[in-house]
């Protein structure tokens, strides 16, 4: 995983292209203003979410990790903690293939706070757990990358 801002995206020069397509998309368009949904950018290679929730304690939410995509989160307004941990330190469950979605229990091995701007990159062998409440539960809004791997 790769935790980072996007005020500082020039400190990230190494990351893959189809990564870096996720920014310049993100710079190009002003993804405050979508809508709720999925939104093609190339085909399925790279497309991108737009969530809205209210986030909770974390024992209502699960852990999940995706074999054939890797998720770019972006906040764009609010704040949400990111639980992480490696997929192997879980407890696996059945992978669901249409959905890309590999649910798994355990516990974490550390989190992540994202502010707007603040994005984290969660490859295939990480494990997250998403919507956890900062300090209280607040309305979010985050873009959700999706590029193929």
């Amino acid at each position: 995983m790769i935790f980072g801002n996007i005020n500082h995206i020039e400190d990230f020069a190494f990351l893959e292209d189809s990564v870096k397509a996720c920014f310049a998309y993100l710079k190009e368009n002003k993804l405050t203003s979508y809508e709720k949904g999925s939104y093609e950018i190339d085909k399925e290679k790279l497309f991108v979410n737009i969530v809205t929730y209210t986030t909770t304690e974390p024992e209502n939410r699960f852990w999940e990790a995706h074999r054939e995509y890797l998720d770019v989160h972006i906040m764009l307004q609010g704040q949400e903690q990111i639980d992480v941990n490696f997929v192997q330190n879980m407890q696996l469950k059945e992978y669901v293939k249409k959905d890309d979605f590999l649910p798994m229990d355990g516990e974490k091995n550390g989190s992540v706070v994202l502010r707007q701007g603040d994005f984290l990159i969660c490859y295939p062998n990480d494990a997250h757990r998403t919507a956890v409440a900062v300090e209280k539960p607040e309305k979010i809004k985050k873009a959700i990358f999706k590029v193929q791997v």
